[in-house]
């Protein structure tokens, strides 16, 4: 599986039909998507999009399915895999039928989620109980809930490092540069692997946003100034990316990179350390098995920034499940969107961060907790704003075409100096903030 890609496009025709089929008042259907007291009430066939292909694919959804029918033996699940979900779901709402059961595609607006998915409930009674509230929040009602959490950090491969002589995680910027060096110098392994052809991946350094102040009021900054001010917490991660590849410690031609190659590649120690997240660990990890390699080789730091000599990394959902405004079984798809997120296991299969605020961590976590990394849970109250901000500056800071660019600046392959491009990254962004009246 590979980490969900966010693709962009008009969303005019969205638009137009979210207006034309719920006008002042939502849904003729109803807006609210109340689970049944009792779990043997609910009834009804719901249909479930998902992206993940490989486990409808292997049986494990099917698996999910039975288990909860368990307890909800009125609700027949099927489910719909998606190879390329943003795109086609995007097409599907065009019309009323796109399943029961969906994730928030990221082509829809914050703004817009009341007239596409049914609420959930308000934010005051459900978040005392999840994470991630805010994120689909709109004028106090939950529109979705994620079943997991990720958390950003730095996969690499424990072996390779201390082979370079390295043991303790950096602590900044510059010490994490020397660590890179004594890689290069002292092993065969390419320091930094930036995934540059696949993309995605570039979008990942986003989530330094709120690890380097350790502020869970990161996003509400971005809303309301320059993301590449001086220390602010982008120029930081950009920075580091830019000084990386600028200093020689990439691979050699970014062009050429592969996602699905670079996984048994730091398995097997060719490479030393790549940004992702923590949902990328378990894929690691089966990519040394398959290898023949340790998966216990697969590390997981934080972003090389401490405040008061603490470690912070920000928590963000995956996906989130909604129920689509529009479907027949409300109360079925809610059933199936609470179960799975308290009752399937699935955050710990995947060694996820579990929405549930009274879960313990994933293994995978443990080192963080170990070290002390504080966990940042961000205030998304502006996450729209941010949203639009970016979309009319058409900087991308949820896409990956700026940081190829400063990957092709930091390589020669485009003229100019980093100032320079961070400063038109943040006039841009002013000049959208000032259109929109923020």
């Amino acid at each position: 599986m590979n980490r969900r890609t966010v693709l962009t496009g008009s969303i005019a025709a969205l638009a137009l039909l979210a207006s034309a089929c719920t006008g002042s008042g939502g849904s003729s259907r109803g807006a609210d998507a109340e689970a049944p007291d009792d779990p043997s009430e609910a009834k009804g066939s719901i249909t479930v999009l998902t992206h993940r292909t490989d486990l409808v694919q292997d049986g494990t959804m099917e698996a999910y399915a039975a288990e909860f029918n368990k307890t909800h033996p009125g609700v027949k699940v099927e489910f719909d895999a998606l190879t390329d979900y943003e795109g086609e779901v995007k097409i599907r709402m065009n019309t009323e039928n796109y399943g029961d059961v969906l994730m928030i595609p990221a082509v829809i607006e914050k703004k817009d989620y009341p007239k596409f998915f049914a609420s959930l409930g308000s934010r005051a009674e459900l978040s005392g109980k999840y994470r991630f509230t805010d994120y689909s929040t709109v004028d106090g009602k939950v529109y979705g809930q994620s079943p997991i959490g990720v958390v950003p950090g730095f996969l690499y491969n424990k072996k390779v490092w201390e082979r370079a002589g390295v043991t303790d995680w950096p602590t900044t910027p510059a010490r994490f540069l020397d660590d890179l060096k004594a890689v290069k110098s002292r092993t065969d392994a390419v320091p930094y692997y930036t995934n540059f052809k696949d993309m995605w991946p570039l979008t990942q350094w986003t989530n330094v946003n709120g690890s380097v102040s350790c502020d869970t009021g990161a996003t509400t900054k971005l809303a309301e100034g320059d993301p590449w001010a001086d220390g602010a917490d982008l120029r930081v991660a950009d920075t580091l990316l830019h000084d990386i590849v600028r200093g020689g410690l990439a691979e050699k031609d970014p062009t050429t990179t592969n996602w699905e190659a670079s996984k048994p590649k730091l398995a097997k120690g060719e490479i030393a350390t790549m940004w992702l997240g923590s949902w990328a660990v378990v894929q690691m990890r089966e990519a040394a098995k398959q290898a023949g390699t340790d998966p216990d080789d697969i590390g997981f730091m934080p972003f090389p920034a401490q405040q008061d000599g603490a470690f912070c990394a920000v928590t963000s959902p995956d996906y989130q499940q909604a129920v689509n405004v529009h479907s027949d079984h409300k109360a079925a798809a809610r059933a199936w969107i609470d179960w799975f997120t308290d009752e399937s296991g699935y955050a710990q299969a995947n060694l996820a961060l579990s929405p549930l605020k009274d879960d313990p961590l994933p293994e995978i976590l443990r080192p963080y907790q170990d070290e002390g990394v504080e966990l940042i849970d961000l205030d998304d109250t502006k996450g729209a704003e941010v949203k639009s901000i970016d979309n009319s500056s058409e900087v991308g800071i949820y896409k990956p075409d700026y940081r190829q660019d400063l990957v092709d600046l930091a390589r020669g392959a485009r003229k100019g100096g980093l100032d320079d491009f961070l400063g038109d990254l943040g006039a841009r962004w002013a000049e959208a903030r000032t259109s929109l009246g923020s």
